[in-house]
C-alpha cells in the first residue's frame, strides 16, 4: 500500500446467503497519546462490535491496518466505493 491509510471502510454483501456486513478499520490516538488500531464490524444498518489494539507506534498500527485490510479482502470484503 503506498501512502498512509487512516480509515477504511469494507463492505461484504451477498443476498444469496444473506449476508450484508461491514468492517471499518481506522487509526487514532488514544487519551495518553498512543496509536491505537479500532476495529468495528457488524451487519449493515447496526453497529455489533468494537476491539481497541493499542501500539507502540504509528507505523505499527498502520502495519496492522494493512494486515487486517487484507485479510479482510480475502474473506471477500470489498473497500465501499471502489
Amino acid at each position: 500500500m503506498s501512502g498512509k491509510l487512516n480509515v477504511v471502510v469494507l463492505d461484504r454483501c451477498d443476498p444469496s446467503q444473506n449476508v450484508s456486513r461491514f468492517y471499518v478499520l481506522r487509526i487514532e490516538p488514544s487519551l495518553f497519546g498512543d496509536p491505537i488500531l479500532v476495529r468495528e464490524r457488524g451487519r449493515i444498518g447496526q453497529h455489533d462490535r468494537q476491539r481497541i489494539e493499542v501500539h507502540q507506534t504509528q507505523e505499527r498500527a498502520a502495519e496492522a491496518l494493512e494486515s487486517w485490510l487484507r485479510r479482510k479482502q480475502r474473506r471477500g470484503y470489498r473497500v465501499r466505493g471502489s
